[in-house]
């Protein structure tokens, strides 16, 4: 039996294209260049980890650079956002590879277990109090200007001082560029002595941490500075009152309802900035409104001349002037930070004061709070499903993180990594849908 010649071309057509639409979704890659940026020079024998985001942080594969820096890996189609882990001298560099994309070039550094290179941007201290406790959320940024650039991977890589009686609820670490992950400080041998283990990257590191300690109404404080900052702020609600025992090197931001912020400029390891603080208050998310104004257009946006990396908890503060120098880009960071948290802080304190006496709390990461289900709250809205999408992608990797640090059972990891996929998936979903 003979075909006629365009029936047959016409199938061999039909058949062509099925082949090559079921061969290019097993054909797909994901590649990328690792750059040393200390040598600045391409990195072999780097490495290089994928990690699906779509199911909880699984590896999909793993290989080490060429030569040339360059390496390749499977990327199976549709299978949604995923992670480029480049790990180097114990540190790990992230790339993001959105669904759609297949490129992923990293920025590695040598690492040194010493660097002199090493200052404050900003220590910050906000507390508050409902009568049963008083609640501290601290916030220090950190920036690592070492030229050649090199990343500081010492166990104790960054070290604090807590208040005498402090007991840490929460805790978390965010790199330049980066996604802020849980990151619980280690007790050292000193009294109300810790390192964070993590490593300080070229640019700027945050790190938070939130504790509670016993209160009568007033307590004495004297925070311990450990390295030079550009700036030192303690932050209370107008309800309570601080006196500073040297309060000559303090000026009062104003203009800041509901709130009272006195912040010293250049402060030095061992600087005596000891204060008492009375009374009782907490700040509304309303009054953080006020203080904000009219000023969003500024927040985290690139600051001044620095280079530094940003993004995140509001624009660096860059000028050690006048105090109106530099009022809104500190603003910024306060209160992308700090205030979002306040009734969180105080009513999960609450809640857990009644059954235990370890009853503090902390959002974590600095730009977003987790609610009790593990996910985190946004304003609804025309990219809502975007916003989700990320949120899912942050507390995936989150998670991941408290698994490997064994801060959470196998029982407690599966049923919120069920729920987490379930949602993400929902996000991508509904993402693809509006796109």
């Amino acid at each position: 039996m003979r075909f006629p010649i365009g029936k047959t071309f016409h199938w061999l057509s039909i058949v062509t294209i099925v082949i090559l639409f079921a061969t290019s979704g097993f054909a797909q890659k994901v590649t990328g260049t690792v750059t040393n940026g200390t040598t600045g020079k391409p990195a072999s024998n780097i490495e290089v980890t994928l990690l699906t985001l779509s199911n909880g942080m699984s590896e999909s594969g793993t290989t080490k650079t060429d030569a040339q820096g360059r390496y390749s890996m499977p990327l199976e189609a549709g299978g949604g956002p995923h992670l480029v882990r480049a790990t180097h001298q114990g540190a790990n560099y992230f790339k993001m590879v959105p669904p759609g994309t297949s490129q992923g070039d990293i920025e590695i550094y040598d690492g040194a277990k010493k660097l002199d290179s090493i200052a404050g941007t900003v220590d910050v201290m906000k507390l508050q109090s409902d009568g049963s406790a008083l609640q501290a959320i601290e916030l220090w940024a950190v920036r690592n200007e070492s030229n050649p650039p090199r990343a500081l991977t010492a166990d104790n890589a960054f070290e604090i001082v807590l208040p005498d009686g402090a007991q840490i609820d929460e805790a978390s670490a965010q790199g330049p560029n980066g996604q802020p992950i849980t990151s619980v400080p280690t007790a050292l041998k000193e009294k109300n002595h810790y390192a964070f283990s993590f490593a300080l990257k070229p640019g700027e590191t945050r790190f938070q941490v939130a504790y509670h300690l016993p209160y009568k109404g007033e307590v004495n404080l004297s925070p311990k500075l450990l390295l030079p900052y550009d700036h030192f702020v303690v932050m209370v609600p107008s309800s309570m009152t601080l006196a500073f025992k040297n309060a000559g090197q303090f000026e009062p931001m104003a203009d800041q309802p509901g709130a009272s912020v006195q912040v010293a400029k250049s402060t030095r390891p061992g600087q005596d900035v000891s204060f008492k603080v009375s009374g009782t208050g907490a700040i509304t998310d309303t009054q953080a409104a006020q203080a904000q104004g009219g000023n969003d257009g500024a927040m985290g946006q690139p600051g001044g001349t620095r280079s530094g990396p940003g993004g995140g908890l509001g624009r660096p503060i860059d000028s050690p002037d006048a105090l109106a120098n530099y009022r809104w880009p500190l603003l910024g960071v306060l209160l992308v930070v700090l205030f979002g948290v306040a009734f969180l802080t105080i009513s999960r304190t609450a809640s857990r004061s009644a059954a235990t006496t370890e009853g503090v709390t902390v959002p974590v990461p600095p730009e977003r709070t987790r609610t009790s289900s593990g996910l985190e709250p946004s304003t609804v809205g025309p990219k809502s499903a975007n916003v989700l999408l990320e949120a899912m992608k942050d507390e995936l990797f989150q998670l991941e993180i408290e698994r490997q640090q064994g801060q959470i059972s196998v029982e407690e990891y599966e049923a919120q990594k069920a729920a987490l996929d379930q949602t993400l998936k929902r996000a991508l979903a509904r993402s693809v849908r509006n796109s």
